[in-house]
């Protein structure tokens, strides 16, 4: 099985065969920020480490989306939302909010943790099973928000 960043080249080879120029752009920026972090950091990386480019990348999109609506740019909407789809199509398939619910309970009793103080104990636990499944910032919240009922009477 091609590695993540095998398949995001492939394609984009497909796309400048078939003439698809916005996917072709949004697939170069995937690539060209791979690559600058390959070269900042003098590895080559591996798929956990391009999912993490490509989260970072549609975290971008999502807060580019909000302020470009905020500021009634319907036509930069349009492209950011694009660009946001190419990238979620390499993501893996997002947690549903039943299966999100269950790892927030389960990493608060596999890590004993009773209030806020222990959020970092149980993101840890989170993170790792969440990773591109997930908006972090979102499940941050949930976690703080869940731990500070567990404290309430």
């Amino acid at each position: 099985m091609p590695s993540l960043k095998e398949r995001i080249t492939d394609d984009m080879k497909a796309a400048m065969r078939s003439g698809d120029r916005e996917r072709l752009s949004a697939i170069r920026l995937i690539l060209a920020a791979i690559k600058q972090r390959e070269v900042d950091e003098r590895v080559t990386l591996d798929d956990a480490q391009v999912l993490a480019v490509l989260e970072r990348m549609a975290k971008q999109r999502r807060e580019s989306i909000a302020q470009f609506a905020s500021g009634g740019r319907g036509d930069l909407v349009a492209k950011e939302s694009a660009e946001l789809a190419i990238l979620q199509s390499y993501m893996p398939a997002q947690l549903s909010e039943a299966e999100i619910v269950a790892l927030i309970d389960e990493a608060i009793l596999s890590t004993g943790a009773a209030s806020p103080r222990d959020m970092g104990k149980v993101m840890g636990v989170v993170k790792a099973k969440a990773q591109g499944r997930a908006d972090m910032a979102a499940l941050s919240a949930r976690v703080k928000e869940r731990l500070s009922a567990v404290v309430k009477p």
